[in-house]
């Protein structure tokens, strides 16, 4: 369908523009829309040239990948974590969202994987953690089980002070390196998470 252009008036023509007014705006909401799918088509494009493939923007690719990093000793801090960590497997949970969460202990955080006091080493229990550890681990146990929480120990710490693999909780999981683990998830999308 064509259309006629209308003679303007000379009221109209001798009326200075006005930006504010409904037409120009829009105009403007018009050509800023047209310009956000122009930069949005050729950034796809320009995203497919270099990589040689178009991004996925699937809802299959739709997951939470999210890694908590334990390094420290302090059981109350870790006890946080795991009220952290309950409260957002939780809302996923609730809003039907699939996700990855995994815990990487390194270090001090061998305290909370194993009953072993750990006399002699760097991590040895104090009054704090002995405390607190069956009410924690039986909460790291829960997330384990029912939450469906990864939990992965730093192979380099347990061999360092010659913790036996069978003296650590069921669900453990052995990872080479944890600082190493902690590089690779976060290059693959997790999330990183520490708490202070």
């Amino acid at each position: 369908m064509q259309q006629r252009l209308r003679p303007v008036s000379q009221e109209a023509a001798e009326k200075p523009f006005n930006p504010a007014s409904e037409g120009a705006q829009n105009m403007n909401s018009k050509t800023a829309l047209t310009a956000h799918k122009y930069l949005l088509a050729l950034a796809m494009l320009f995203s497919t040239v270099l990589t040689g493939t178009l991004p996925s923007i699937s809802k299959a690719d739709d997951i939470a990948k999210v890694v908590y990093h334990v390094d420290f000793p302090d059981p109350r801090r870790f006890s946080s974590l795991l009220t952290s960590v309950n409260n957002m497997v939780t809302y996923y949970q609730n809003e039907l969202i699939e996700y990855d969460v995994r815990i990487v202990f390194v270090a001090h955080g061998i305290r909370f994987v194993t009953d072993d006091k750990l006399t002699g080493t760097p991590f040895e229990e104090d009054a704090a953690m002995a405390e607190r550890r069956q009410n924690n681990a039986g909460r790291l146990a829960s997330l384990r089980s029912v939450q469906s929480v990864q939990l992965e120990l730093c192979d380099i710490t347990r061999s360092q002070i010659g913790l036996a693999e069978e003296k650590l909780y069921e669900g453990v999981t052995m990872v080479p390196s944890g600082v190493v683990q902690l590089a690779k998830l976060q290059s693959e999308g997790f999330a990183y998470i520490k708490i202070e």
